[in-house]
């Protein structure tokens, strides 16, 4: 057979790297357009998390007793370097996002062929649930980011022949930081068990020199020290980071019917702030493949450790189904599992015919293809045309902040109980200057610029002079302006 094109031309041999390079750069982009466009509002989560952020203070112990505390403490300097604002509430996550993307593509690249790796990828990167979380300004991102990373610099230490100083720095860096964030402290126990079970993890520990492995251990240990205090002043933190309910006993059978409509209620699908199931039927597919194959071969360190680490997140999804984002990496491995045994097994039938090696690339291209286009498709529609979906979203903030920049006159806001907290925050934080804007529950005479939220206009009785409205179909009218005395 003629060669369709010269194997030993440059851009043959740059082919995995030009495609992780393009995939990159498409992912960044999609981040631009999840972050300012699509859903382009605040969820009533991201609005808490900013308010727990703008709560942070040195001086008073009890607030910093928050879960995920190093998330909150960044997003709070993000904020207050650019002001409060849709974008700056989301930016953090942004930026985490495109690290663990860039994470996710070495550490594919670690554990699988560059084919596997390079179509696994973009599949993550399009995946709905992945887009979602990226964008939001919630710590649900660093439940992935802490995933990827670790696991990436636990398998450079024991497999990378080069720069093993610093993956090991940063291993015994990202294990005590991620502690902060709930349900982590089970992917540190999975990497451990498979150093004291896996006879390879253990030689490579036994060969540390003594005297780097008890100061990287102590930069841990002095790392984790503010958080064990914390957990002492308040022993419910400590409940939440293993991932316990507040309430007790959890409904099992409620748990597990919310967890089976998350990943396999393909029929009827659900719409909310999280659209459900979070995966295609082809992922899962592939997924459930993968599992398979994993069962088959439980010989490797890798294996021990996504073993491990399932079989420990297992019980506690039971019991807790909040915390299902941290199931998208071991998901996003078993994945790459089912799709490296597929590529493997049609070329073991045609080991020598090239013919139809290729021709066996045509439908798992089309797969591919089709699981990329439709979770891109049902974001993008989904979060911008689904009314379940689209409302829970609030662009008030984007409102408030363009009257507040093109208004120089004091403004006194009126808001409903529930919104005070929010808007405090906001006023707090404000780069526009000390007093430009105040928030009060109850109406006041005032000689400032008198708006009031839609929740609360009901509160004053003045002539309206402007209304602020948003493109939504209901409820449009979102801030009231009324004349000035």
């Amino acid at each position: 057979m003629a060669k369709w094109f010269n194997t030993n031309s440059w851009l043959y041999r740059k082919r995995y790297l030009l495609g992780y390079l393009l995939i990159i750069a498409a992912f960044a982009w999609l981040l631009v357009i999840a972050g300012t466009r699509v859903p382009s509002g605040l969820s009533p989560g991201e609005r808490e998390a900013f308010v727990t952020s703008a709560g942070l203070d040195l001086q008073n112990i009890e607030t910093l007793t928050e879960s995920s505390l190093p998330f909150y403490a960044a997003q709070r300097v993000v904020i207050e370097l650019l002001g409060p604002s849709t974008i700056s509430i989301k930016a953090l996550s942004l930026v985490l996002a495109l690290i663990t993307g860039i994470g996710a593509v070495f550490l594919l690249r670690r554990w699988f062929k560059p084919n596997v790796a390079l179509l696994a990828t973009i599949i993550m990167v399009t995946t709905g649930q992945f887009l979602y979380v990226a964008q939001a300004g919630l710590p649900s991102i660093t439940f992935v980011m802490w995933s990827v990373w670790l696991l990436l610099t636990a398998t450079m230490i024991t497999t990378s022949a080069h720069h093993k100083k610093i993956w090991k720095f940063l291993f015994f860096l990202l294990v005590p930081l991620s502690l902060y964030t709930p349900l982590s402290i089970y992917l540190v126990l999975a990497i451990v068990s498979a150093g004291l079970l896996h006879p390879h993890v253990r030689y490579v520990v036994r060969r540390m020199p003594r005297l780097q492995l008890a100061l990287l251990s102590t930069m841990s240990i002095f790392i984790t020290l503010p958080l064990m205090y914390l957990i002492i002043r308040d022993p419910s933190l400590g409940l939440e980071l293993l991932g316990l309910p507040e309430t007790w006993p959890p409904d099992l059978a409620q748990n597990a019917n919310q967890l089976l409509q998350q990943y396999f209620n393909f029929i009827h699908p659900q719409s909310g702030t999280l659209m459900m199931p979070v995966l295609g039927l082809g992922s899962i597919a592939l997924i459930a493949l993968g599992a398979w194959r994993l069962f088959k071969i439980r010989y490797t360190a890798r294996s021990y450790t996504l073993v491990t680490w399932v079989i420990l997140l297992i019980p506690i999804l039971l019991i807790n189904p909040l915390y299902t984002t941290i199931t998208f990496v071991p998901l996003l491995i078993l994945m790459a599992n089912g799709l490296e045994f597929l590529l493997r097994s049609w070329y073991g039938i045609f080991p020598r015919n090239p013919y139809a090696r290729f021709v066996g690339l045509v439908p798992l291209a089309i797969l591919v293809a089709g699981l990329t286009i439709s979770g891109i498709d049902r974001y993008y529609y989904g979060y911008t045309y689904d009314p379940a979906s689209a409302s829970n979203f609030s662009k008030d903030l984007t409102l408030l902040e363009t009257k507040i920049r093109t208004d120089d006159r004091p403004i006194t806001l009126v808001v409903g109980s529930d919104e005070v907290d929010f808007y405090t925050a906001v006023a707090n934080m404000s780069k526009d200057g000390e007093g430009k804007l105040t928030v009060t529950t109850k109406p006041v005479d005032t000689t400032q610029r008198l708006v009031a939220t839609h929740e609360a206009q009901s509160k004053i009785d003045q002539p309206i002079d402007t209304i602020i409205t948003s493109a939504s179909s209901k409820d449009a009218d979102r801030f009231y302006i009324y004349k000035t005395q």
